[in-house]
């Protein structure tokens, strides 16, 4: 390969937003090794100071941090939304130079001695809060990083960090690649009795897609189909399908996942937790859970546990009912089987369209895609007093459907974010997130205005017709703006503590869960309808009834995310790999506790549970609980200024905008969600939300 020009490498632009649709596999390796070979030389300047001040110290710092916000960022970005074997074997090379690199940064013995020097200086009760905590938190990253350690301890330790992020980039690549290898092609029209058109659409796509040449072409009336395990094929289908054996196939191929033969992930997680034991060993931590804590609002293991008992108290007695409700109605439906794990789904949706007379394939017809956004758009200006303008056309992309918005407030632009709204199953991996692309910074005598990655994985349109999302699909895309209403409403300067950065994660969900909130408030749900193809808003039975099925099944859909969080916590605090029981045993273990229906012997989740072998929620899982707590808490706030008052939903959102989405992580949760309500967060408010604290209060009524 004929080397690059690094002038013209589009990853060492020094400023803007990235040149997506330039970056190329082969701009990365000479990229990141100019990156670090420019990073080496900076930390060996900032090693040599000698009792700097704060802007002598961080000046060169925060400079470091932004060429990797400009080079490493985007390439991170790109695995994750335009995945290909050429940009996978050039992020595999660089990656264990990069974590390397990271290490030397956070072990460097002379920065945690000028970090030292400036906390334990007489200024440093006159630093601002977001300096103070900064400060705090960069010395117990370097203490968590290993800088204590003797030099073999520290060498076992780094040895330990870089293995562990390539086996995350390992375990995620076959999550991606076990789910795109699946595919069931149905060629029998009576398989799909029951398939909402949407189904039948989206799969006729994905057949003729992935089709060769010679192939028939599919169409959505008579098929071929190609059912995959994404998502947003394998939902619906779960839901609609009459077909049960299908239902079943495609149910036990999902949950057992990255589970054998090439992308098998079994061997990564047993490895993955060995490693994570043998790092909290070496820093004297007790647990990796106990290292996960000292970095996240909740105090300990046994408070994480407290929670996980009051909210499995409160669900038990509910998901029972709620699974012999089910059977009953299947049996006066002519089920003569005992239901299975697989036939939840389809028994629940059919219960659920006969109590609320609603179906998910009706309510689409209401969401078109970009109605919806314009309703968020909506309610975020009349809470935030903010606007969103598209700016298509103005940056590059890394695919055509992404969209550029720009956010402005009172006239002047003050962030923007890159939405990826649809599936794409070939190179984008699942799920939804909002990460960072630009933080917001001081340059020079400018101000770098913050960037956000929206990214979700919604039905795409089909044909000439408009995308249509599920009810649960507005449910999610709420979700990542809300994350992504932190990081670009941050007024703090200091990047380390803008935004997210610096945020507990255990209330970094806050924003994201609290705006989810407001998809059952009725002026935001109905003035982002538009029937399809009459116009015509969402009619107000519907409405009613979206409303009243938001709790259907609110204790087995509490059980689940328990089961979840539960197996986590087990995993990073008992277990030891290797001395006899399986990760499969804990899940079990927990299930028991938590599951209705007993773990089937196949079952395994945890090899394609992404979000804690190679995501940030490593023992951490429990954050989503956590925080919907503080969440349902702080709507409680806009209901109690009266949700139908627009002046005082206005001076609510003010100040919810002053503190939980402004300050970021320049100020500990409590102290800005007790400067936002008064007072610390009450649990009973979730309880409340969800129903469970009315039905905890039948259960404990009924007698023995």
């Amino acid at each position: 390969m004929d080397k690059l020009d690094l002038s013209d490498n589009p990853l060492l632009q020094t400023a803007g937003v990235p040149l997506y649709a330039r970056i190329q596999p082969d701009h990365i390796i000479p990229a990141v090794t100019e990156l670090l070979r420019h990073g080496r030389e900076v930390l060996g300047q900032v090693e040599a100071l000698r009792n700097p001040g704060w802007d002598e110290l961080f000046a060169p710092l925060e400079e470091l941090d932004r060429r990797f916000e400009q080079t490493w960022k985007p390439i991170g970005h790109l695995v994750g939304v335009r995945n290909s074997p050429e940009l996978r074997e050039a992020y595999q090379q660089v990656l264990p130079e990069v974590v390397q690199f990271g290490l030397e940064l956070r072990q460097s013995e002379p920065i945690y001695r000028e970090l030292k020097a400036l906390r334990q200086s007489a200024e440093f009760a006159s630093f601002p809060p977001a300096r103070q905590r900064i400060l705090e938190q960069r010395l117990l990253g370097a203490e968590l990083s290993g800088i204590a350690l003797s030099d073999e301890n520290k060498s076992k330790y780094n040895e330990i960090v870089s293995e562990l992020s390539t086996l995350a980039n390992d375990y995620s690549n076959h999550v991606l690649d076990a789910t795109k290898a699946y595919a069931k092609i149905v060629t029998d029209p009576a398989d799909t009795e029951g398939w909402p058109e949407s189904l039948k659409n989206l799969t006729s796509q994905a057949y003729n897609t992935a089709k060769s040449d010679t192939d028939p072409e599919s169409t959505p009336s008579c098929g071929p189909w190609r059912v995959t395990l994404e998502i947003p094929i394998v939902q619906p289908l779960w839901q609609h399908c009459r077909n049960r054996d299908l239902r079943e196939q495609t149910y036990r191929a999902y949950i057992s996942r990255a589970s054998s033969g090439e992308f098998d992930n079994t061997g990564l997680c047993e490895r993955i937790l060995e490693l994570r034991r043998q790092q909290a060993e070496l820093l004297g931590y007790a647990s990796f859970a106990e290292i996960s804590l000292a970095e996240k609002m909740a105090e300990s293991v046994s408070a994480v546990e407290q929670m996980f008992e009051t909210l499995l108290a409160a669900s038990l007695a509910p998901a029972r009912r709620d699974l012999e409700e089910l059977e009953q109605f299947a049996r006066s439906a002519g089920e003569t089987e005992p239901l299975k794990h697989w036939d939840i789904a389809f028994w629940a949706e059919r219960l659920r369209e006969q109590r609320y007379e609603v179906t998910e394939e009706v309510l689409r017809q209401y969401f078109q895609h970009e109605r919806v956004l314009e309703g968020l758009f909506n309610l975020v200006q009349r809470l935030f007093g903010i606007e969103v303008r598209p700016a298509d056309g103005q940056t590059s992309v890394w695919d055509a459907s992404v969209r550029y918005f720009e956010v402005y407030d009172r006239g002047e632009p003050i962030a923007s974010f890159f939405y990826d709204p649809y599936s794409r199953p070939a190179n984008k991996r699942g799920g939804a997130w909002m990460d960072v692309c630009l933080d917001r910074r001081v340059r020079g005598t400018e101000v770098q205005r913050p960037v956000a990655h929206l990214v979700c994985n919604c039905t795409p349109p089909v044909g000439s017709q408009p995308a249509l999302m599920t009810f649960r699909e507005v449910e999610t895309l709420f979700h990542e703006f809300g994350h992504g209403l932190q990081h670009m409403l941050t007024t703090v300067t200091e990047p380390d503590v803008a935004g997210i950065n610096g945020v507990e994660w255990d209330a970094v969900e806050l924003p994201s869960q609290f705006l989810e909130n407001w998809c059952y408030h009725r002026p935001t749900l109905l003035g982002m309808t538009a029937h399809v193809e009459t116009g015509a808003p969402l009619p107000e039975e519907l409405f009613e009834k979206i409303v009243k099925a938001r709790n259907f099944r609110a204790g087995s859909n509490s059980l689940r995310q328990l089961t979840f969080g539960m197996t986590d916590m087990r995993l990073h605090t008992g277990y030891r790999p290797g001395e006899g029981s399986t990760i499969f045993d804990v899940q079990r273990d927990v299930m028991r506790r938590t599951s209705i229906l007993p773990m089937l012997p196949e079952d395994r989740m945890l090899c394609s549970f992404t979000h804690i072998f190679a995501g940030g929620y490593a023992a951490g899982y429990y954050s989503y609980k956590w925080a919907e707590v503080l969440a349902a808490d702080a709507f409680a706030a806009f209901e109690e200024a009266g949700l139908d008052q627009p002046d005082a939903l206005r001076a609510v959102g003010q100040q919810f905008r002053e503190t939980i989405l402004s300050q970021g992580g320049s100020r500990h949760p409590m102290e800005l969600f007790k400067a936002f309500r008064g007072r610390e967060p009450d649990p009973q408010a979730l309880l409340k939300q969800t129903g469970l604290l009315h039905n905890n209060e039948e259960s404990a009524a009924e007698p023995e």
